[in-house]
């Protein structure tokens, strides 16, 4: 670390994603701006090493998967006149819009869920991906209810100090879910 002629003074740092699909937010700036934002551009660039990941641990039992995503990720799956890929038939589930359709997908993923309930590989080996915290909340609640055991619930305790004024009400607080936090309200359940 008392390297001050080196990027973060030597200490080693790494960066993980797919650059080429998370670019820099540039308020109203142009593609041109966005583009010259990248970790890419950046001076830091010629100082680091890309290091690729080639294997998908996770998916490594079912190789047509495998396959099929790194399709996707080489943007070589077939796509139509919008950029969509179709998604095979047989790895999805149908979605009407009502709420059984969750309760399908759950059982789909989650298939035999009580008779494996001590197994941590049935557990592990299984998850439902969402875009918004708001569906993983409601996911989570769904298989909590599912769980054999006495439900026990938790609530944070939200305030901000030096808030005279009382900017930030504990109603607000307790409404935010953020990223890697739990929410206001943890449902847990306690096996007998």
């Amino acid at each position: 670390m008392s390297r001050p002629d080196v990027p973060f003074n030597g200490k080693t740092v790494m960066f993980g994603g797919d650059f080429g699909q998370v670019l820099p937010v540039v308020r109203k700036g142009p593609m041109s701006e966005i583009v010259d934002s990248t970790l890419r551009k950046s001076y830091l660039w010629e100082c680091m090493r890309d290091l690729r990941l080639v294997h998908n641990m996770r998916a490594q039992s079912d190789p047509w998967y495998v396959e099929y995503l790194l399709r996707i990720g080489n943007d070589t799956e077939e796509a139509d006149g919008d950029g969509n890929i179709r998604i095979p038939d047989d790895i999805c589930v149908p979605y009407i819009g009502k709420d059984a359709d969750l309760n399908k997908l759950i059982d789909n993923v989650f298939s035999m869920l009580n008779a494996n309930l001590t197994n941590p590989k049935y557990i592990t080996s299984r998850s439902i991906v969402s875009t918004q915290n708001e569906c993983v909340d409601t996911i989570n609640m769904k298989m909590i209810g599912r769980f054999q055991g006495d439900e026990m619930e938790y609530h944070s305790f939200d305030r901000v100090e030096d808030d005279p004024h009382n900017y930030y009400p504990p109603e607000s607080l307790n409404s935010l879910t953020p990223n890697g936090l739990p929410p206001h309200v943890l449902k847990l359940k306690v096996s007998s």
